[in-house]
């Protein structure tokens, strides 16, 4: 009898899908009949929609209904597909124009009195549509202005499914109603924390410094109260500011997760996560079974992931960074399919000495056991270490830096950041990279760019000596690179060279 369809978009991972739904009614015995792999939420749609349809004062007629979700072989999970759905039923019972749905996405969650309701993974669902090349989407109200972000879209927001209807039926008589407009970033209202709180220290805040430059990974270690955990949140405060595509993908991440902030449409700084040191594989990597949700580590994308206590997580949830902290991103494997994740973050772990935290300097107070000490850094693989650039241990703060004048804040530190960062945009323009850390050894070694051996001469004595591998000497040209850029030099020279083997040196995991 009638058919009617529209589109929705499936999420897998952080990437939507184009979906095809489509609604069949034929005579028969009443039933529904839902296909193309639906969750449980999503096979609960059709009594949803009904309740929302006979709020509107229509009814969805007693007959044969099978609604097809192509492609059949894409999981679809979540209620995101109840107002697309309902849109194809009204299309098959001739109540909304075909022509009109068949060019338009869909999303959102019906109430049992037809309101719209808001779904998680707007944004991306929206990248989706118009890659695939749809140009109207409607969503729920209160995600209009994220999924306004997206540029060539025109995006109406409905708070209730009698708007949906009233919109449709008002651009079959030739009147477009006003979409939604993305608004800017607002700034952060909360001060972000400043650098000059943080006491003492001037050997840990020049690695922060080098660190942010050239975004490269650091570990700290010190006894506690040092202010490790003060400098590492400081560390996106001399961040630049995300470029709008970057901010793009951080938001889609966000979004998925539902942890966007609903004062700010788009997030523009660099994101700080520092999970629990109690957190499973899942809740850091990302995984699930029916559907694959993003880990800390994307949350973290293109900005700072904070492990404290790093000792204290569990070790195969360390080696599970191992492989984003290389390719910058998280391929989860199942039987039927794999999902890629985005996780190019920037790793700032740290520990205590040993597992009292008294064991500094000569450790004399300190009554752990070698054994002990030798275990608890254990979980600290020898390839997780190598990836790590920049080292640094901290000693306990002196009353006499305590009295001492306070250090640089965070603007005068971010200022030379960022003119480094201007530096290494130029240098690698012509590249997929943008920042030195991001750099491949084996460019940094070709003739274009390889560093006299007098320069070198430091980091080739400590190969032979066994104390850098081949990642290792390519990770210290990439912080040498960096501490140049820092002092405005065009190349680096063997000072240099020596700053970076030193920061790689410094802690006392070194090796």
């Amino acid at each position: 009898m009638g058919l009617g369809r529209t589109h929705a978009v499936a999420l897998s991972g952080v990437e939507g899908h184009l979906v095809e739904v489509e609604a069949h009614m034929a005579q028969g015995l009443p039933a529904m009949i839902m296909s193309g792999l639906p969750d449980a939420a999503c096979s609960r749609a059709p009594n949803r929609i009904r309740a929302a349809v006979e709020d509107c004062g229509l009814t969805i007629p007693q007959r044969r209904w099978t609604i097809n979700l192509t492609p059949a072989w894409l999981p679809k999970t979540g209620s995101g597909f109840d107002v697309s759905i309902a849109v194809a039923q009204l299309v098959a019972i001739e109540v909304l124009p075909p022509r009109v749905a068949e060019s338009v996405v869909h999303i959102g969650e019906l109430g049992l009195d037809g309101a719209v309701r808001p779904v998680t993974g707007v944004l991306p669902m929206v990248v989706a549509a118009a890659a695939a090349g749809i140009r109207t989407v409607v969503v729920p109200l209160a995600n209009a202005a994220e999924a306004a972000l997206v540029p060539d879209v025109r995006v109406h927001g409905v708070g209730s499914l009698r708007e949906l209807i009233d919109l449709h039926l008002a651009v079959q008589a030739g009147t477009v109603p006003a979409a939604a407009v993305a608004t800017p970033p607002s700034e952060l209202a909360e001060r972000l924390p400043d650098l000059r709180d943080v006491v003492g220290q001037p050997e840990a805040r020049a690695a922060l410094e080098v660190a942010a430059a050239g975004r490269h990974h650091m570990l700290m270690v010190g006894a506690p109260g040092a202010g490790k955990t003060m400098l590492a949140e400081r560390l996106p405060g001399l961040l630049p500011a995300l470029a709008r595509s970057e901010a793009l993908e951080v938001t889609a991440v966000h979004s998925v997760l539902g942890v966007l902030d609903s004062t700010r449409s788009l997030v523009a700084r660099a994101p700080f996560v520092a999970p629990h040191h109690g957190a499973s594989m899942a809740a850091v990597i990302g995984g699930g079974s029916s559907r694959v949700r993003p880990g800390a580590v994307s949350r973290a994308h293109r900005g700072v992931l904070f492990l404290d206590e790093t000792p204290e997580f569990r070790r195969d949830v360390l080696d599970g960074l191992r492989q984003p902290l290389e390719s910058g991103e998280v391929v989860i494997a199942r039987a039927d399919r794999q999902t890629r994740l985005p996780a190019r973050f920037q790793l700032v772990a740290a520990a205590n000495p040993c597992p009292c935290g008294l064991g500094v300097g000569k450790g004399e107070r300190c009554e752990c056991t070698p054994l002990a000490r030798r275990t608890y850094f254990g979980k600290l693989s020898g390839p997780l270490l190598d990836r790590i650039d920049v080292r640094v241990s901290l000693l306990p703060v002196t009353r006499t830096a305590l009295a001492g004048p306070p250090g640089e804040p965070t603007l005068e530190v971010a200022r030379r950041v960022r003119s480094a960062r201007e530096r290494q945009t130029e240098r690698w323009a012509q590249t997929p990279w943008a920042v030195n850390a991001e750099v491949p050894g084996s460019l940094l070694r070709s003739d274009t760019w390889r560093l006299p051996g007098q320069v070198t001469a430091s980091l080739e004595r400590a190969m032979d000596r066994g104390e850098l591998t081949l990642r290792g000497y390519d990770r210290c040209l990439r912080v040498a690179w960096t501490i140049a850029d820092l002092a405005g030099a065009e190349r680096p020279g063997p000072e240099h060279l020596g700053q970076a083997l030193a920061l790689r040196t410094s802690s006392e995991l070194a090796a």
